[in-house]
């Protein structure tokens, strides 16, 4: 079980079982929502993700014609990401977990967007955009 919140712990979560698909993601959307060079999201079952407090705080953002894109109504906290034709997933900001994630990130996607101030020194795999397959998100 990992368990996580915004900034102002007014929305919290839970997350069923061990994490294993986690991604850096350069796309300029992510980079806005996040504010920063990334956004490191663990993307998982929906299934798995239950919002245990502060339902009400969220702000859910249509983001483009697919996805939407949730953050905490008070403090801003970029937390959620989904995309209307993968349903059956959600991808979780990690920064936003109160422990520590069972697993490290496994690549970097969508790099041909990446900032030219970010400057990747890892040898983890990049994909010009989303790979070609991923490991399990179960």
């Amino acid at each position: 079980m990992h368990r996580g919140s915004c900034l102002c712990r007014a929305v919290r979560y839970e997350i069923d079982g061990p994490l294993r698909r986690i991604t850096h993601c350069h796309c300029s959307m992510c980079r806005k929502f996040h504010g920063a060079g990334v956004g490191t999201y663990a993307t998982l079952r929906r299934a798995r993700l239950r919002v245990v407090a502060g339902e009400e705080a969220l702000t859910v953002f249509a983001s483009s014609d697919h996805a939407t894109r949730s953050f905490c109504s008070r403090c801003g906290a970029s937390l959620f990401f989904e995309d209307r034709d993968e349903p059956e997933s959600v991808d979780v900001a990690i920064g936003t977990l109160d422990d520590e994630p069972d697993a490290m990130p496994w690549a970097h996607i969508f790099v041909a967007d990446k900032a030219g101030w970010v400057d990747i020194r890892d040898e983890l795999p990049r994909f010009e955009a989303s790979p070609p397959s991923e490991p399990s998100t179960s």
